[in-house]
């Protein structure tokens, strides 16, 4: 996996496999996984039109993720955003961050034994959102998400969309995870 690296000039934009592994060599519980779509469902409860990522890679257990969403054409909302000038919606964008941060804290507590039958995470805030490019039809949108503190049920992460190596996108978030 890491002789297919993607690096790039801007600092920060993209950690690589080995940056990731190296800061979380501490915790034993901290490995890499990629989750596909399906596994992706079994951790959250978003479906189509609303599942916004189709993949979670670099996962280091209760700590960073990298969520790819490929931007197609064929998206239910480009139909009227905009017509003729087709650009993913920022609120959608900052969705899709905040599903990665989903599916990676569902995926630790998985690990950690805990039964996600009788879980769900829930938005509490959103804070600092700011979109500096578009994001359009045949964009590969890695959103990377990191945790920036947890308190009980309560977790605050901190989201990037990165396009081609440049920041389109980021946004500070809040979660808490429920009951069912």
């Amino acid at each position: 996996m890491l002789e297919n690296l993607h690096l790039t000039t801007e600092k920060d934009a993209l950690m690589t496999e080995t940056d990731l592994v190296n800061s979380n060599s501490n915790d034993n519980k901290k490995v890499l996984v990629t989750l596909d779509i399906n596994e992706i469902m079994a951790l959250i409860p978003h479906r189509y039109p609303m599942l916004l990522i189709d993949r979670l890679e670099i996962l280091a257990f209760s700590e960073k993720a990298i969520g790819i969403k490929n931007v197609s054409m064929n998206e239910w909302y480009f139909e009227g955003h905009f017509p003729g000038k087709p650009i993913m919606p920022g609120v959608l964008i900052v969705e899709a961050m905040a599903q990665a941060a989903a599916a990676l804290v569902m995926k630790s507590m998985e690990v950690d034994g805990v039964d996600l039958a009788s879980k769900l995470v829930y938005f509490m805030a959103i804070e600092e959102a700011k979109f500096r490019r578009p994001v359009v039809p045949g964009d590969a949108l890695r959103l990377h998400v990191t945790k920036e503190k947890s308190r009980g049920p309560v977790w605050r992460f901190k989201g990037e969309g990165i396009v081609d190596g440049k920041i389109a996108s980021e946004a500070n978030f809040t979660a808490m995870i429920v009951d069912r």
